[in-house]
């Protein structure tokens, strides 16, 4: 993921407190004309909708696996490898978030993001287990680092049986 401009807007965290649910009153200083303070830990992940190739943001005109109980139209990969649709082998296993400084309203950031480290596990269940570290970097406008977000995925060798 390569994200030239990611603003930061008042707007923009108040609507991301929101959807979350935080009602931490500090985070809607734009709704009510009060100061807003940093951005909640997790909105920097809200780069994504930013990112017109992000494969869970939904694509006008396209089919979409959805987010709900039932898909809306997009059809499972073949053989399965996650990535929407169901029927893959793989799952989001961890998320960390490491600020440098806050980020707050008025800051507009870059976003690049690349491989980390693998690793593998041996599962009695699952076969061979193959975790996949993504590192993404968050920098200001001017060049500073702000964010350093890591992300662990998991592949499986072969499905669970159900028992």
């Amino acid at each position: 993921m390569s994200i030239d401009r990611f603003p930061v807007e008042a707007g923009h965290i108040a609507l991301f407190a929101r959807a979350i649910g935080d009602p931490n009153p500090a985070y809607y200083g734009a709704l009510t004309g009060d100061e807003p303070v940093p951005a909640p830990p997790t909105f920097a992940q809200a780069s994504a909708q930013f990112d017109p190739d992000y494969f869970l943001r939904p694509k006008i005109g396209q089919s979409w696996f959805g987010s709900g109980k039932e898909p809306t139209g997009a059809k499972p990969k073949e053989g399965g490898g996650g990535g929407g649709g169901g029927g893959g082998g793989g799952l989001h296993a961890e998320q960390h978030f490491e600020y440098h400084r806050p980020l707050r309203p008025g800051d507009v950031l870059t976003v690049e993001s690349k491989p980390g480290n693998t690793w593998e596990r041996e599962s009695k269940r699952a076969g061979k287990l193959t975790f996949r570290e993504r590192v993404t970097e968050y920098r200001d406008q001017k060049g500073e680092l702000v964010v350093t977000a890591r992300s662990v995925g998991v592949t499986t060798e072969r499905p669970v049986e159900r028992g």
